[in-house]
């Protein structure tokens, strides 16, 4: 509880009556005379001088006078609209100011390396974690006294791993997808993805996944999905997604364990990269949804902005030859990989060595030839998109859907673009007829359902909880730019953009977050994670920092410290008000709400003794008068 003393321009010299604990005006000023001088306090002034008087206490709960603080405290402009699940405008301010994750509670110092993701299990009771020091940990995060505690670590050096890089709980959490960097022959690297059981921490299947950067994802909660990579020109490559069972057992020992979904042909150096699922539920939920209807009106009030106008359009036909694939699977493995998912110390280009080495042996005019033949080859060998998997329709508009989800980019080997392929029902099980059956003989690739250029490196993406938008962390290029060399792309900004992708409409609502920075060049830079809650967003950024804003009113709530930078952040998905972040500096750190510190802090009401003699005594009292009316009876 607050005190202060009364504001001069409140005093009356009138005495003050205490009754009950709350002190009361002889004479009182006009109500509306106390809200115009409260309009023109700030909000802690507010709340202390509503602790004054019960007159003062009713005047401080004005609707009208917590609108015009929410919207002067937090600058936003009065044209956007207040969040429709919130109940009133005091309590909306309240939560904006007193439920963000920004306390720190707890550092964990078990990593001896950077710490590169961060994951929550579907219950919030298990995190993993993983870092350049090539092992993942499992945490507990329900002990009774409110700290986090280690449970389970795994070296997965055994496995010749350079290092781990992601990892995803499925759906039952039952099993935990490990990623990493698998170190070949001759000090090439490719991924790998590892499959834990987590009720006796047993590795139950091991799946090659090539570049490493496309991570892997679980595409339900037996199966997950792994890439491999066929160089079949100079400039040109194939990208093979494979979905895999995570185990085989028994019952599927004659059964197909490994089924590929999709293979999509990359021009310029480009790769598919950063895979993952949505599934997308056809319903609108206003406690989740975004009012962007209501953003774009506010938007158009305010006069024309100028920014970037994401494009939307198809991605045509780009293919290549099955025998030529065939060929290369047989070379020896790669180093392909197009930017630095852990900052290692090379300068990310010297990966391509199939690329360098070929722009070393052919010129440019030559280059720029086979990418022409490669774009003709793929318009005339690309199994045609279904437009019925894409575009709704009355019949299936309420219809679920699943989106196989990826980065990938025809202008330049840096991923600018989110790939999205829907994923049909009878491509959820590796059993069944494998890829390419119902297919005529010269349909050699898939083409992708839709894209979605961003104008910019994408560095990283997430699905909000309901899976209906995408988050997209990206720096820009400069407007207007001509790429003339996919090997040189465009200079990109410092400042990270967080777009918004809603996946009903697989468009991009709005140029979305600034406030968060990196300064590696092209060639360095690195993957940043980020993640969303029900109403908040949070990101990592180089400028050592973690940032939350909240999804709807599209404003910077919290700042995030770290000695280095910050690679990951984490929601807990049973409580968006417990966040952990994850950095260079090799930690991980623990935040909650200054609302849940206060309860945590707050003494346990103490259990009133119970006085056996009088209760004896009175139970003794009571039968006693019961069977003396019994006995009249």
């Amino acid at each position: 509880m607050y005190r202060t003393s009364i504001p001069s321009a409140c005093r009356t010299p009138h005495t003050l009556i205490q009754q009950d604990g709350i002190m009361e005006w002889g004479q009182v000023l006009p109500d509306s005379l106390v809200l115009e001088i409260f309009l023109r306090l700030p909000h802690e002034a507010v709340l202390r001088a509503s602790l004054t008087c019960r007159q003062w206490l009713a005047v401080s709960r004005d609707e009208f006078l917590w609108r015009a603080l929410f919207y002067s405290y937090y600058r936003i402009p009065r044209s956007v609209p207040r969040h429709p699940a919130a109940v009133s405008w005091y309590r909306e301010f309240k939560r904006l100011f007193d439920c963000i994750p920004c306390v720190e509670v707890q550092t964990l110092r078990e990593h001896s390396d950077q710490v590169l993701h961060l994951a929550f299990s579907h219950r919030g009771h298990r995190f993993s974690s993983c870092s350049k020091d090539c092992t993942v940990k499992l945490w507990d995060t329900e002990r009774p006294d409110g700290n986090i505690s280690l449970v389970h670590s795994c070296s997965m050096r055994q496995f010749n791993w350079g290092y781990t890089q992601f990892s995803q709980f499925n759906a039952d959490d039952s099993l935990l997808l490990v990623s990493g960097v698998y170190l070949g022959p001759q000090n090439t690297s490719a991924g790998e993805i590892a499959v834990i059981s987590l009720e006796n921490y047993t590795l139950l299947s091991r799946v090659r996944n090539k570049p490493y950067d496309v991570f892997g994802c679980w595409l339900n909660e037996t199966h997950l999905i792994s890439g491999n990579l066929h160089w079949i020109g100079n400039m040109t490559s194939c990208s093979v997604l494979w979905l895999n069972k995570a185990f085989q057992d028994i019952e599927s020992e004659n059964v197909n364990v490994v089924k590929r979904l999709f293979k999509i042909q990359n021009i310029n150096a480009s790769t598919i990269r950063t895979v993952m699922v949505a599934h997308c539920r056809r319903h609108d939920n206003p406690d989740l949804v975004l009012d962007y209807e209501a953003q774009s009106q506010a938007q158009r009030q305010k006069g024309p902005q100028k920014q970037h106008q994401p494009l939307l359009f198809d991605l045509g036909s780009e293919d290549e030859d099955e025998e030529e694939e065939k060929e290369e699977e047989s070379r020896k493995d790669v180093r392909c990989h197009s930017f630095n998912t852990a900052r290692l110390p090379q300068p990310i280009i010297s990966n391509f060595e199939h690329v360098i080495q070929s722009r070393k042996n052919i010129g440019p005019k030559e280059l720029a030839i086979e990418t022409k033949v490669a774009q003709i080859m793929g318009r005339v060998h690309t199994k045609a998109p279904d437009s019925s998997l894409i575009e709704p329709s009355e019949s299936s508009d309420g219809e679920d859907k699943t989106y196989l989800l990826f980065t990938t980019g025809s202008l330049t080997y840096s991923p600018h673009q989110i790939g999205i392929k829907r994923i049909k029902p009878d491509q959820m099980t590796t059993s069944g007829p494998v890829l390419g059956e119902e297919r005529s003989s010269y349909e050699f690739f898939d083409s992708l359902d839709h894209v979605i250029d961003i104008h910019g490196h994408i560095i990283g993406m997430g699905l909000s909880p309901d899976h209906r938008y995408l988050y997209v962390n990206s720096r820009a290029w400069p407007a207007g730019c001509v790429i003339s060399d996919p090997m040189s792309p465009p200079p990109i900004a410092e400042e990270i953009d967080l777009h918004v992708i809603d996946l009903k409409s697989l468009r991009e609502e709005r140029r979305s977050l600034r406030a968060h920075r990196a300064f590696t060049p092209n060639d360095e830079c690195f993957f940043i994670f980020l993640d969303v809650s029900r109403d908040f967003v949070a990101s990592g950024a180089e400028d050592k920092h973690g940032y939350i804003w909240d999804r709807h009113y599209n404003i910077c709530l919290a700042r995030l410290a770290h000695d280095d930078v910050v690679n990951s952040v984490a929601f807990s998905p049973a409580d968006q008000e417990l966040l952990l972040s994850a950095s260079d500096d090799s930690t991980i750190k623990v935040w909650r709400s200054p609302r849940m510190v206060r309860l945590a802090q707050a003494p346990s009401r103490p259990s009133k003794p119970r006085k056996l003699l009088s209760s004896w005594l009175c139970r003794n009292r009571n039968s006693s008068s019961v069977g003396t009316v019994n006995g009249k009876s």
